[in-house]
């Protein structure tokens, strides 16, 4: 993963140089030749993500000076955006997701949690089951990504997971399709690894987010400094509100957004949600030429 970028752009090798400098080993062997399954844990897994995100971000701008009007992310790339907008230096970033990676695997005992994609389901009658499942079982559930109008992620333990998943099927559910992750994130249950992460964000200064950063929490954006920490806190926690992000995004006269970093997963979702928006993808090296015509207009 970012092998091809970090060959080809100055820019990107310094980002890897210190992402691993920050977490004092070699994130970029990792990223280049793994293992995977070392790889693929939490704890590597998000500072792995952030940096390859980063580096495609500093190879485009060796091109072109992107100047977008908003910038937002899903989940862990909001610390990818905040890093774009100047909110958030990326050594801390590095560090940050880190550790956001560990306290979030801690928080949950392994088989204890559980996640599942809901399709074809309007997020109303997710919420219902979800609540209704709660109730009966006595355990978390919760909506934990709004992701499309007809694609919903739960999270929550794993027993109430599944009775909601029975529920959903019976209310005229398409699919319910159990995800392959290492804990439940979004929920109730990742309260312990917000309080973890509170602490390491009180040491982190943050600046003035400029363009403004579209949050999970509150699919609104924010500039201020001074509430980003908070945000983060919340956001380990709360639903990622992505479909209300992209129609607020729509709403403010957006009307081109780019993805950066590995995989088109959100251009698909962005698709889903609004048609009309324009789509563009820098994800692997030989993207890069394509996304800086795509930039520049």
């Amino acid at each position: 993963m970012g092998r091809d970028v970090y060959e080809a752009s100055a820019a990107a090798r310094r980002t890897y140089e210190a992402a691993d400098d920050a977490l004092g080993f070699s994130l970029s062997r990792l990223c280049f030749d793994g293992p995977e399954n070392e790889l693929l844990g939490t704890e590597i897994q998000q500072p792995a993500i952030l940096t390859t995100s980063v580096a495609l971000l500093r190879a485009l701008e060796e091109r072109v000076r992107p100047a977008p009007a908003f910038v937002a992310g899903h989940s862990l790339g909001e610390y990818t955006a905040l890093v774009a907008s100047g909110a958030l230096g990326f050594e801390d970033a590095v560090r940050l997701v880190q550790a956001r990676g560990r306290f979030m695997q801690e928080a949950v005992p392994e088989g204890h949690g559980a996640m599942a994609a809901i399709l074809g389901c309007p997020p109303e009658e997710v919420e219902e089951c979800c609540r209704i499942a709660a109730a009966e079982s006595g355990r978390v559930v919760e909506p934990a990504n709004y992701n499309a109008p007809a694609q919903t992620v739960i999270a929550g333990h794993a027993s109430a997971v599944e009775l909601a998943c029975s529920r959903l099927r019976g209310a005229g559910a398409k699919r319910t399709l159990p995800l392959p992750v290492s804990a439940p994130f979004h929920c109730e249950l990742m309260a312990r690894a917000a309080e973890k992460l509170s602490l390491e964000l009180a040491g982190v200064r943050f600046a003035e987010a400029r363009p403004p950063v579209v949050t999970n929490v509150e699919a609104a954006p924010n500039r201020a400094a001074a509430r980003t920490a908070e945000l983060l806190r919340q956001q380990v926690t709360a639903p990622v509100r992505f479909v209300e992000m992209v129609r607020w995004l729509a709403g403010q006269g957006v009307t081109r957004v780019l993805e950066i970093g590995p995989g088109r997963v959100l251009t698909g979702l962005v698709r889903r949600i609004d048609a009309a928006l324009e789509r563009g993808n820098l994800s692997v090296q030989d993207e890069l030429e394509a996304a800086a015509r795509f930039v520049a207009g």
